[in-house]
């Protein structure tokens, strides 16, 4: 009688550390499908970001891109620009660059968060990513 107790006790403690366990793995893995979607939309946002600051006339600038993903992911770029002429209003890091190849040097500032509202952990999910790009 005493074993059979002994026996259910043990089998007790090892069904709740595995479903411990199962839990843990599974808000891990949740975790990791939002931030790699996170970088996906980081790539695609930084390529979009090039293509309007590319497709903006000569005197001006595009300073920032901000728009929101399937309302769960925000997405802000920040654009900072190099080189020699620049118009006024530009984020600019450096306007007195001698080389004509630097002019109009983009780097882009790109991050991913997932809204607040959305995250169910203390820790929020968010990818940075920062680029170079010659237009």
């Amino acid at each position: 009688m005493l074993t059979a107790i002994i026996f259910m006790l043990i089998i007790g403690l090892i069904l709740s550390l595995t479903i411990s366990l199962l839990s843990t793995n599974v808000s891990k893995t949740t975790q990791i499908y939002i931030y790699e979607q996170a970088k996906l939309l980081a790539q695609s946002a930084t390529d979009y970001a090039v293509l309007a600051a590319s497709a903006h006339p000569n005197n001006s600038c595009l300073n920032a891109v901000n728009f929101t993903y399937q309302n769960s992911f925000d997405i802000n770029i920040t654009l900072y620009y190099i080189g020699n002429g620049l118009p006024a209003g530009c984020n600019m890091l450096d306007n007195n660059l001698n080389s004509k190849e630097s002019n109009k040097t983009l780097i882009i500032d790109t991050k991913v968060s997932l809204r607040p509202s959305l995250t169910q952990d203390s820790a929020p999910i968010s990818y940075v990513k920062r680029t170079i790009q010659k237009l």
